[in-house]
C-alpha cells in the first residue's frame, strides 16, 4: 500500500494510518514529494527544496516507487495526494485507488468560494509561482481545521504544517486554462477501480467538487465510487475519529482487489 500525501504537509500527517494499517497486516510506505525528505522542522527552516517544484516531477516520483514494488498496490492519496492518485492510475500503475478530499484535476471547472478563499493566500500574488509559501495558523484552520477549536487547530498545525509548493497550487487551478495541463487524465479509459471520500464540512474540496470529479469518469470500465463523511474538514486523516475514514477506505480497496471486504 502506498499512501500519498498532500500539500503543505509531509508524511507524518499519515502516522495513524500507517499504524493501524500495519497493524493489520498491510505493508504500507509513505513516501514524500521528492525534495520534503528532511522532515517538518527541516523543511520550515528551510523551504528551498519545494521551491519551483511540479506536478509533473512528483508524480513521476511516486511512479518510479510504485513501478518498482513487486506486485502493484493500493494507492491512496489526500488532498493533492488525492490528484497525484488519479494521475498514476491514469498512467496504469496501482491496482485500486482512493482519493481522499481530493485536488481535482482537469476538466473538472467548478471551484466553490470556499476553495478559492483557502488557495487565496498563494494564488493572490503571481510572485509566488515559484515560491515555497506557509499558510498563517489563521489560514491553515480556515483551509485544514475549520470545525476545530483555535488551540486544537494550532495543535495540528504545529505538528504537521510545512510550506508548500506554490508551483503546485498554480498547476492544479489554472489547470483547465492549458492544453499540456500536468493534471490531465483520459477520464473514459481509467480501468482501475476508484473511491472519492469527502469531508461534508470540507474548506479546499468540498463534497460538490468531488463530486463533480466523481461525474466526469462516468464513461469509464472501472468501478468509481463516492463516500461522504458529514461534519469532517479537509484535516480528515488527523480529525478525531479518523479511523472511520481509514477503515472505509482499506474496506473498500481490499473489496476490489480481492473480492473480500475482510
Amino acid at each position: 500500500m502506498v499512501l500519498v500525501h498532500g500539500l503543505w504537509m509531509t508524511p507524518l500527517s499519515w502516522e495513524g494510518w500507517v499504524e493501524r494499517y500495519e497493524a493489520a497486516g498491510f505493508r504500507v510506505l509513505a513516501p514524500s514529494w521528492p525534495g520534503l525528505e528532511g522532515g517538518v522542522e527541516a523543511l520550515r527552516k528551510d523551504p528551498s527544496p519545494l521551491a519551483g517544484l511540479g506536478i509533473g516531477e512528483i508524480v513521476d516520483h511516486y511512479e518510479r516507487i510504485v513501478r518498482g514494488l513487486d506486485e502493484p498496490p493500493i494507492i491512496m492519496g489526500h488532498s493533492f495526494g488525492g490528484t497525484f492518485t488519479q494521475l498514476l492510475l491514469n498512467r496504469g500503475v496501482g491496482a485500486a485507488g482512493v482519493a481522499i478530499d481530493s485536488g481535482p484535476v482537469k476538466g473538472v471547472l467548478g471551484l466553490p468560494l470556499s476553495t478559492l478563499r483557502s488557495a487565496r493566500p498563494v494564488l493572490g500574488n503571481p510572485f509566488n509561482r515559484n515560491k515555497a509559501v506557509p499558510l498563517t495558523p489563521e489560514q491553515f484552520r480556515y483551509a485544514f481545521t475549520n470545525t476545530l477549536t483555535e488551540q486544537q487547530s494550532q495543535e495540528v498545525y504545529d505538528r504537521y504544517h510545512v510550506p508548500g509548493s506554490a508551483r503546485v497550487l498554480f498547476q492544479g487551478a489554472f489547470a483547465n486554462f492549458n492544453p499540456q495541463s500536468p493534471t490531465k487524465v483520459d477520464f473514459a479509459a481509467k480501468k482501475t477501480p476508484l473511491l472519492f471520500i469527502a469531508g461534508g464540512a470540507d474548506h479546499i474540496v468540498p463534497p460538490s467538487l468531488n463530486k463533480e470529479n466523481v461525474r466526469r469518469y462516468h464513461r469509464a470500465p472501472s468501478v468509481t465510487d463516492y463516500a461522504e463523511f458529514p461534519g469532517r474538514t479537509h484535516y480528515t486523516v488527523g480529525q478525531d475519529g479518523w479511523e472511520e475514514v481509514a477503515d472505509k477506505a482499506l474496506s473498500w480497496a481490499v473489496e476490489q482487489t480481492t473480492g473480500s471486504a475482510d
